[in-house]
């Protein structure tokens, strides 16, 4: 599939129903969940947010259940959000040290967020044809982001899709493996890894807000100054 701006891929986005397990679930997740009884979910495929033009894009798994398939905003409105717009904030990426919804007046002007899958999956858990069919829309926003020259990918996932589209175009990711902290160069792209902020990550101490600060300062430090 085709686009010819952002904000027309976003159009299509929001109505595609491909995925027919993720279509259901996205829905009845909503009425599972009693601590947001009443209020209306997005339940929809959620677009990326912050500046298409800046050069580190933020890249994640794909929305949480009652974080952005209900608020309809990539990292909000969740616990996972909150951990990472506290560390995006205390390094000077974002105006406000959360995010909570689509009308809370943040703003990011050196970064874009995504997720590599646009709706939540059940289990947190995409199958791959699901991440294929989302293929089209992540591929757009990577190759149209002009002025890319960091990825910065949250878990396994979205590390791996990203060496996946990395590999596609010739590079080889033979030596590109996960861990808190890789950093890897392919032209002019660097791919960052680090923990995913989920409460379990979290609550752990596996991912500390310590550990997160680091990375976003070297990747201000030596890309977006």
């Amino acid at each position: 599939m085709k686009f010819n701006s952002l904000s027309q891929m976003n159009s299509k986005l929001i109505t595609c129903e491909r995925c027919p397990r993720i279509v259901r679930f996205r829905v009845e997740v909503a009425k599972r969940n009693s601590r947001f009884l009443g209020e209306e979910f997005w339940s929809k495929p959620v677009p990326g947010f912050g500046n298409f033009d800046s050069k580190l894009l933020v890249l994640g798994l794909a929305p949480a259940a009652t974080g952005g398939n209900r608020t309809g905003r990539v990292f909000t409105g969740d616990k996972s959000a909150s951990f990472l717009f506290s560390c995006l904030y205390k390094v000077g990426l974002s105006n406000l040290p959360d995010s909570v919804s689509r009308d809370d007046g943040l703003q990011l002007e050196n970064l874009y967020t995504t997720a590599v899958l646009k709706c939540v999956p059940p289990g947190d858990k995409p199958l791959p044809e699901e991440l294929e069919n989302c293929r089209d829309y992540r591929e757009f926003e990577i190759e149209n982001m002009k002025n890319l020259r960091v990825v910065l990918a949250l878990g396994m996932i979205a590390f791996d899709t990203f060496k996946g589209y990395l590999r596609k175009r010739g590079f080889d990711v033979s030596k590109m493996h996960f861990s808190h902290g890789a950093r890897y160069a392919a032209g002019r792209i660097h791919l960052y890894g680090s923990y995913h902020p989920s409460p379990r990550n979290v609550n752990t101490g596996r991912l500390t807000e310590d550990m997160l600060i680091r990375i976003l300062e070297e990747i201000k430090e030596n890309f977006l100054t």
